[in-house]
């Protein structure tokens, strides 16, 4: 049988670099979302990522907003709702947390806040407002840590469009909530002394004023282009293709900066390779691949990263991993990811 040459498909014309260094050089970025599809490595990516600006910054967080976390898993090592330092950095740390956990946390925390009863069927009348408001104390907790980048590792594309549409959606209904405190505050102030004083609206608007502030903070750093960018992370096939395009659409919508992508899991087969099923894989990856080049490749770094024989899993093989966002892989380069390498 006649060997294959396997040419993989490249970008045409003046390319950007395929790497992320870009956005290692960009000293004044505080915010990093990594996101795509579900199973496309976005945990392995956002580890990565964190990774190598550990290395330029003085201090980085990485985060997971997506319930089903897997920060744990990926480093080895147990996170959970407070920053902790990851083993083997000085300046890395990692949390997990779900927004919508978040707000169910406050509301059950039985603190004076007047988040409960009347006031808390108000603000839930607003469709999304409970997952919002968790966001709104997520992004308090967040900043009042002083980090020089956070990188959020997101859940899945539908989920990440919902948690980046969150600072509008808070900010026009805090507004709204606390336009009514001027409105009905006295007459509600009565209905709770009226029902033995435990409704203190005042407390109440006065929270819900503190989190619109935060929250229009947070949505015009969102916006700002020297603050904030998200990496999509993909395969290269048709749906995860055409779900990062979706996502592309609509972060540009949502006013938020998208200039690197992702490809996740690509195959290097050696030109002598009897693989029936890696050549048919290999000339599927370079269909969508030659379409991500099309679509993207003139405004885009788009990063290639192989699939390896071994688990990217551990502190060792995440930093080893991690090298090739910023230096590109070459077919036939050795990477061996074992501790004892």
């Amino acid at each position: 049988m006649a060997s294959t040459a396997f040419v993989c498909a490249e970008p045409e014309g003046d390319a950007l670099p395929p790497s992320l260094q870009n956005l290692l050089d960009q000293d004044s970025l505080k915010w990093i979302f990594v996101g795509g599809k579900g199973g496309v490595g976005k945990t392995t990516t956002s580890c990565s990522l964190a990774i190598q600006l550990a290395a330029v910054r003085e201090s980085v967080l990485l985060i997971s907003t997506d319930p089903a976390h897997n920060l744990s898993d990926a480093f080895s090592q147990k996170f959970g709702k407070e920053a902790s330092k990851v083993n083997g950095f000085t300046n890395l740390f990692a949390m997990e947390i779900d927004p919508s956990a978040s707000m169910q946390d406050m509301v059950e925390s039985g603190d004076d806040s007047g988040m409960n009863g009347m006031m808390q069927d108000l603000a839930f009348a607003i469709p999304g407002i409970d997952e919002a408001m968790g966001f709104a104390e997520v992004m308090k907790h967040v900043k009042s840590m002083q980090f020089s980048a956070i990188v959020f590792d997101t859940a899945p594309t539908g989920h990440t469009l919902r948690f980046l549409s969150f600072p509008s959606v808070l900010e026009k209904a805090l507004g709204k909530l606390s336009g009514l405190s001027g409105r009905f505050g006295p007459m509600l102030n009565q209905i709770g002394s009226m029902m033995g004083g435990g409704l203190n609206t005042g407390e109440m608007f006065e929270k819900l004023e503190s989190m619109r502030e935060v929250v229009t903070e947070v949505n015009a750093q969102f916006k700002n282009p020297d603050l904030t960018t998200f990496v999509p992370v993909m395969i290269s096939e048709f749906l995860s293709l055409y779900e990062t395009e979706r996502l592309i659409q609509e972060l540009t919508q949502y006013q938020i900066d998208v200039h690197d992508i992702v490809v996740n899991q690509l195959l290097y087969p050696e030109n002598d390779s009897q693989c029936k099923h890696c050549k048919v894989r290999w000339n599927q990856q370079q269909k969508y691949l030659k379409e991500a080049y099309e679509l993207y490749g003139e405004d885009f770094h788009i990063v290639r990263m192989p699939l390896l024989s071994q688990e990217v899993r551990g502190t060792d093989a995440l930093k080893k991993f991690s090298k090739l966002l910023i230096e590109p892989y070459k077919a036939g380069q050795v990477v061996d990811l074992s501790a004892s390498s």
